[in-house]
């Protein structure tokens, strides 16, 4: 019979895909497998794992495909797990391959043994498996990739030996594996869509809460559409990691806060929640009070069986909330338009001693950024104003969907490699920044044109204001003097510099259209305390 080496039956796999880029930073136990690297597969080199991961992630997100992640054994997978929790809550399609010793050392636990390697990234993967043979690499990597890219979408993990990918393989069992298909997203039943469609119809007040599920092309004309229709008004699902619906839409109403009373105060006057693409709902600050106002209604769609499972109210419906939001806008009466008065922004916060404030700095950007750009934020002083930002096009906002810091700026970077043509605006914290700064390392090498706004106030912001919330005195620890963005990032071969005005701010957001490789301005914030 022919035969065929395990890494050429592996990378045919990747290549059937869609696979062009592999994002990892190897050790020993993967070179290897880089050794029968083909040329029309990249592997873009990031500097240490959690970046790795973090620009795989945005990859993904941005180009809709398969993000493909390479990890040093145990102790890469260990650096990379802290952004994995990011891409486990955004449901982002990830191909994790960790190195694993050679078989013959493996039983002995030999140096960068990955010992238990299906377990260790548990719970964070819809799977995870280590080969019996190494015949059955190329069979584990396809089902592990078409269960990544099933609903609900997610991480996958394979560990292989590094003496697996030499070894020869039978051509014949490793060539059905390139014409593999799973048609894996499935549908509300047509029932379940009546039913929403006749509950929006005999409801007094119903309003619509989106998530990042039905952030797409087709997601945004969908809902938009249901929105007019049925006269929705339209909130953003607490915690929200992407941008569901256009924030200038005379609909939209903003962010629902974080907190369980809170988010039931905000949806007090109406009698329906219709929830597309969310879950329900990811709360952070506890506030006292119940889910929902007495005798409302929340009816929902989500992909995730256990996302519809711990909710915290309501009856949820699994299956495509995209494919939902169009049928039950197809379906639904017509009524008058959503009640209510459309957005509108209190002033921002003057200038004080040379800093400015969140609101003034994303006004700043939304009054200078290109009108496709994309922003990527990881600034937590303004996780909750993002809605001062124009986004008139889907998939024009990234936040890290965990809250775990060190995504940002990798994710940037995948972001922009996925779509050379939307300029990337990264908008991240001075302390967010300290994570994985390597992720500029890669951006340089590579020629990738993202602009990094730094917002430097010298503090954990987010803290400070929990600390009062929590009345947690204020003890110095949260403190971050003496931090030099400008010259971390020129060490790594960023074009960077501090602004002092704003002016100055928007002169270098507008040219992100016309950047031709990385840069990054530093703008002085002012303290939450």
């Amino acid at each position: 019979m022919p035969a065929i080496d395990v890494a050429q039956a592996f990378y045919d796999v990747l290549r059937a895909r869609g696979v062009t880029r592999i994002f990892g930073n190897p050790g020993s136990n993967e070179l290897t497998m880089l050794k029968h690297l083909p040329d029309d597969i990249e592997y873009v080199l990031a500097l240490q794992e959690g970046a790795a991961i973090a620009m795989a992630d945005g990859f993904a997100q941005a180009s809709g495909t398969l993000g493909v992640v390479n990890l040093h054994s145990s102790s890469g997978t260990g650096n990379a797990m802290g952004n994995l929790t990011n891409s486990a809550a955004a449901h982002v399609p990830l191909l994790v391959i960790a190195g694993q010793q050679s078989r013959r050392y493996v039983p002995l636990n030999a140096m960068l043994t990955n010992v238990d390697a299906t377990r260790l990234a548990d719970p964070l993967v819809k799977w995870a498996t280590e080969p019996l043979r190494p015949d059955d690499v190329p069979l584990a990597v396809s089902q592990a990739a078409l269960l990544a890219q099933s609903a609900p979408t997610g991480p996958v993990l394979v560990s292989v030996p590094l003496d697996d990918w030499a070894r020869p393989m039978d051509a014949a069992e490793a060539a059905p594996l390139s014409t593999r298909r799973v048609a894996g997203a499935p549908v509300v039943a047509d029932a379940a869509v009546d039913e929403i469609a006749a509950a929006l119809d005999g409801a007094r007040s119903p309003v619509l809460v989106l998530g990042p599920g039905v952030d797409t092309e087709a997601g945004w004309a969908a809902t938009r559409a249901l929105s007019e229709r049925a006269g929705l008004p339209v909130w953003v699902a607490p915690s929200p990691s992407r941008a569901p619906f256009p924030t200038r839409h005379p609909h939209f109403r903003g962010i629902l806060p974080t907190g369980l009373g809170a988010v039931a105060e905000t949806l007090a006057a109406h009698d329906l929640v219709l929830t597309l693409g969310a879950a329900v709902f990811r709360y952070h600050q506890f506030v006292e009070g119940a889910p929902l106002a007495a005798g409302a209604r929340l009816i929902g769609v989500t992909s995730d069986p256990a996302e519809a499972a711990r909710a915290a109210m309501g009856e949820l419906a699994v299956g495509d909330p995209v494919d939902a939001a169009a049928r039950v806008s197809a379906r639904v009466g017509r009524r008058a338009s959503a009640p209510g008065e459309a957005l509108v922004f209190d002033p921002a916060p003057p200038e004080s001693n040379g800093a400015h404030s969140a609101p003034a700095i994303l006004d700043a950007v939304d009054r200078a950024k290109p009108d496709d750009a994309v922003v990527v934020l990881e600034w937590t002083s303004a996780d909750a104003l993002w809605a001062r930002l124009t986004f008139e096009r889907a998939q024009s906002y990234y936040f890290p969907a965990n809250g775990g810091l060190g995504w940002g700026l990798p994710a940037a970077v995948g972001v922009q490699l996925a779509d050379r043509e939307r300029p990337v605006i990264a908008l991240i914290g001075d302390g967010a920044m300290q994570y994985t700064p390597s992720a500029l390392w890669t951006a340089a090498r590579y020629g990738i044109p993202v602009t990094f706004v730094i917002c430097q106030n010298q503090e954990y912001g987010a803290l400070q204001r929990f600390s009062r919330f929590m009345d947690v005195p204020d003890g110095g620890y949260l403190d971050l003097p003496g931090l030099d963005p400008v010259a971390l990032a020129r060490g790594y071969g960023i074009d960077s510099r501090r602004v002092d005005g704003l002016d100055d701010l928007e002169e270098v957001v507008r040219q992100a259209a016309s950047a031709t490789g990385p840069r990054l301005v530093v703008v002085t914030q002012q303290s939450q305390r």
